[in-house]
């Protein structure tokens, strides 16, 4: 039944809502939740195991942008050299003739620090659009070495 109010000439209804029940409500919800959340014990997962796959690992093709002029690709990983110096516009060319046919074979990207990150984007976006998917980052780690 809405309150009426009598002031004034005749009696009308007051149309308002009370927000108090409501906001104790909430209050006491927010108060079980946070009680009980820490109380709740995450489920474990136990995972299967399996032995190490007798995979050939892969050897893959280096390409590195000291700037964006001097861009070089390393064709073979297991050699100390073998880089050689290819157009920006080539990167994609490149690298898809260096994989040999082998369309597994992954694509490292190792950049200097100082080269724009709009020309590491670049670079692979010229990749995946030569059809090259498998594309990674190479980077330092820091920290403590042992």
């Amino acid at each position: 039944m809405p309150a009426v109010s009598s002031r004034g000439r005749g009696r009308r209804t007051i149309n308002e809502i009370n927000m108090v029940p409501f906001i104790d409500v909430m209050l006491v919800l927010l108060i079980i939740f946070m009680v009980t959340a820490p109380l709740i014990a995450p489920s474990e997962i136990k995972l299967p195991s399996v032995d190490r796959a007798s995979q050939r690992e892969d050897k893959p093709i280096e390409i590195v942008i000291r700037s964006e002029s001097e861009i070089r690709i390393k064709k073979d990983a297991s050699s100390g050299t073998g880089f050689t110096s290819i157009p920006f516009t080539q990167i994609g060319a490149a690298a898809r003739e260096a994989q040999g046919g082998d369309e597994t074979r992954p694509v490292v990207l190792s950049a200097d620090k100082d080269v724009k990150y709009d020309t590491v984007v670049q670079a692979m976006n010229q990749l995946k659009r030569s059809g090259i998917e498998r594309v990674g980052l190479s980077v330092q780690t820091t920290g403590t070495t042992k």
